[in-house]
Formats: C-alpha cells, sequence, structure tokens
C-alpha cells in the first residue's frame, strides 16, 4: 500500500514539499515529543487513516534504537458496526486484557505514542446511553495504563494526523481534497515542521513554557479567578502546587514532550476549592460526540449544574461516570494569540483546542503537578487536593473576553491575563 492511495490519492500528498514535513513530523515526535531511548519499546495507537505517518514514525523509531514498535490500529467504522448490530449486553464491555497488556508494557519501560486524527461527530447519531456505558466500561479497563501516565512514569507523547473525517468537519465547505490539505498544513504549522530547524524550534519553544511555569509556581498562588461572559469561576489550587509547560523528565528519566503541539502551562486545582459559574468558549468533541456551549457552576469544588446547548446528555453522562467526574484535575493556561487561536480555526480535537483557549479538565490529576507528588499514596495525594477519576476531559474556558487574577494566600488579588493575553 503506497502512501498515495492510503490517503485517498489526494494531491497533496505527491508533493515533495509534503512527504518532508510528513517526515519532520513524525522525527520531532521521536526525538522531541518521545525522547525515545536506545533500546526502548514503544507502543503506538492510531487509527487506518494514519498508517503513513504511523509508518514513518515506526522508521525513524527504530533508527532511533527501538528494540520493537508495536502499532495498534482502530477502525472507526468498526466502531459504528458495534452500534448498528451489536447486543445491548455488549455496549458493557472493553477489551481490559487489551488495556493491561499496554500496562504491563509501560511497567516493563515501553513508551507510548498515540496518533490523533479521529472523526469529531462519529458518534454524535447514536443512542447517548450507549455511548456512556461504552465511554464508562472504556476508562474501567484502561484506568491501570492511565495512572501510569498520569503519575508521568514513562515516556510518551500525542501528535496529529489529518484524515479525510476530521478534514471535512473543520472545512465543511472545502472540496475533500482542499480541506485535507488545509488540515495538514494547520498540523505542520502548529507542530513547528513548517520551519527550517523543527527540533530547534521545539527546543526554543519548550524553554519559553518552562520559564512561564516557573514563574507561575514562584508565585504560588492559592487560587485563579477566571472572568468574563457567562464566567465568574474561582479554582482554588491543590496544597504545594507545581506549574508545567512543554517538556518534562518522567520517571523513567527519560525527557520529552507529552503534548505535540502544546501552548499550555497547567497545574493541579484543589478538588474541593472550586466555586462559581463558567462556560465553555469552543465546543468539546467528547468520544465521537460534540458538546456546544458548555455551562457549570461548581459548590465546594464539586459541578452541582451543568448543561449544553447541543450534546446535553453526553455530558450528563459524562460527569456521572464517578465522583471525581464532576471535580476539576487540571486547570491551564494559554494566551488568546497561542499559533493555534491565531489560525482562526476550529479544529475540533482537544489536542489543538485547549492550546487555543485557557482551559479546565474533569477528573484525574497529574501526581507530576505536586512537589513530591510521584513518589506519594493515593491518600497523600487526596489530602493535598489531586482528585480522582476514572476520566479525564479538558474543555476550553479562555479567550479574548476572559480576564484571569491570581490571588495570594493573603487573599491579594494580582492581573495575571488580561483579554486574554498574559500581562
Amino acid at each position: 500500500m503506497t502512501l498515495t492511495n492510503t490517503i485517498a490519492k489526494e494531491k497533496i500528498v505527491q508533493t515533495p514539499e509534503f512527504e518532508r514535513k510528513l517526515d519532520w513530523l513524525a522525527e520531532v515526535a521521536v526525538h522531541a515529543g518521545l525522547g525515545l531511548a536506545a533500546g526502548q519499546e514503544l507502543v503506538m495507537t492510531a487509527t487506518l487513516d494514519a498508517i503513513p505517518l504511523a509508518r514513518r514514525i515506526i522508521e525513524h523509531a527504530y533508527k532511533a534504537g527501538a528494540s520493537l514498535v508495536t502499532p495498534l490500529f482502530t477502525d472507526e467504522e468498526a466502531a459504528l458496526l458495534r452500534f448498528r448490530y451489536g447486543r445491548d449486553a455488549s455496549f458493557d464491555a472493553a477489551p481490559a486484557w487489551l488495556f493491561e497488556g499496554m500496562a504491563q508494557a509501560y511497567r516493563s519501560g515501553a513508551a507510548r505514542l498515540a496518533i490523533t486524527g479521529n472523526d469529531p461527530s462519529l458518534l454524535s447519531r447514536e443512542d447517548p446511553e450507549k455511548v456512556s456505558r461504552v465511554n464508562r466500561a472504556t476508562s474501567k479497563a484502561y484506568r491501570p495504563a492511565l495512572e501510569l501516565i498520569t503519575r508521568h512514569q514513562i515516556n510518551w507523547t500525542i501528535v496529529a494526523c489529518a484524515t479525510p473525517a476530521w478534514a471535512a468537519a473543520v472545512f465543511p465547505d472545502l472540496p475533500k481534497d482542499e480541506a485535507l490539505a488545509r488540515l495538514w498544513d494547520a498540523i505542520f504549522a502548529a507542530s513547528r515542521v513548517d520551519q527550517p530547524d523543527p527540533v530547534a524550534a521545539w527546543k526554543k519553544h519548550d524553554a519559553n513554557l518552562h520559564a512561564r511555569a516557573d514563574w507561575l509556581t514562584e508565585k504560588q498562588y492559592s487560587a485563579l479567578h477566571f472572568r468574563g461572559p457567562g464566567t465568574d469561576l474561582r479554582v482554588g489550587l491543590s496544597d504545594g502546587h507545581l506549574w508545567l509547560g512543554g517538556g518534562s523528565t518522567a520517571q523513567n528519566g527519560l525527557y520529552g514532550i507529552p503534548n505535540m503541539p502544546t501552548e499550555e502551562v497547567f497545574t493541579t486545582p484543589h478538588k474541593d476549592r472550586v466555586e462559581g459559574r463558567v462556560k465553555s468558549t469552543k465546543p468539546l468533541s467528547y468520544q465521537g460526540t460534540l458538546i456546544e456551549e458548555i455551562s457549570v457552576r461548581f459548590e465546594a469544588g464539586r459541578i452541582v449544574e451543568a448543561h449544553a446547548a447541543r450534546g446535553e446528555q453526553v455530558l450528563q453522562r459524562m460527569i456521572e461516570t464517578d465522583e471525581g467526574a464532576r471535580r476539576l484535575g487540571e486547570v491551564s493556561l494559554v494566551p488568546h494569540s497561542s499559533p493555534i487561536a491565531s489560525s482562526g480555526l476550529l479544529f475540533m480535537n482537544t489536542l489543538f483546542d485547549e492550546n487555543a483557549a485557557c482551559h479546565i479538565a474533569l477528573g484525574q490529576a497529574y501526581s507530576s503537578c505536586l512537589k513530591d507528588g510521584d513518589s506519594l499514596t493515593p491518600e497523600q495525594l487526596a489530602a493535598r487536593g489531586a482528585n480522582t477519576s476514572l476520566i479525564h476531559v479538558d474543555w476550553m474556558i479562555g479567550s479574548d473576553r476572559i480576564d484571569v487574577d491570581g490571588i495570594s494566600a493573603a487573599g491579594v488579588s494580582e492581573p495575571v491575563l488580561r483579554a486574554g493575553e498574559w500581562v
């Protein structure tokens, strides 16, 4: 199967420039994103549409000395067949054996790479109750692997691949080949592979994110206050929190950048200290369903009221996954002038849209955002305010109409962002 006939024979894949950028994206993923070590195994997940990029990544991984690369491909059409013909009981099933195998690979030292590019509306016409049951079963089965990732025991990263369905969702008014070409251009720009030396560009960007995160860590604000249309939210921060951004060193000693692209600095909120109301500024694509105009209200850290203009049933079932699904596990700051926001595109993909705006995440917290967090027990993490859940779902609350203040332990308020930009 050749590269040109894999992506529906679109003209864009036939140009030398496209081939070069695709190869650079794979190289950046392996060297800047993963920081793959010689002799290390790699577990990679992707959809069938991502095979051309996956093969490039596999090539660069072996050139970097990987001992074994195991690609796991999913078929979105097969997922739809489950909803068409599966028996009712099947929607409570998940391949726990597969996820446990992945977790065992990580325990044994393997790295993890995910290629995203799913159809944002794949399950939008399916029964929300069945979608919720599938998501809950999958989340429970995936928990052993997820914990290793959120505790940053392994080096991992996520990169994007343009696919026909995703491109059609982002550019619905363009012909298919033009839409796919435009989406690839946007991915290349956001991933910095349109620059003369992409790896060097990532190192410079990484240093800038670290400087911003270090400044916020030194401030040690007790809370952040978000204000704007439909939003008046106070997010208390966990005791002894750390701000992170860009790359970090995993517990296995390897340095990598988990999300590519990334424009955020983030930390762990206190699960019991979130108060007020907040409204989303971009739609959330969640497990094949688009959820629009989310509005929730928090009391004592917990969502007590939740609405959405579209996809509300899926939102309600998501926050009912477990007790922790109603609480925050992450808060992130992103300037409105970030390259992804400046593109003017709504990607309908969390990897991109979360890097266009400040955002919060419901569910599981990152222990690495707490001082000595990776060495703490679950009970100690909870005492510091870290949330626990089967899910971790980011959604966007920032824009050029949102102000953010940092509130000190003494209650003094300082401007951090005004109209979406760093002060």
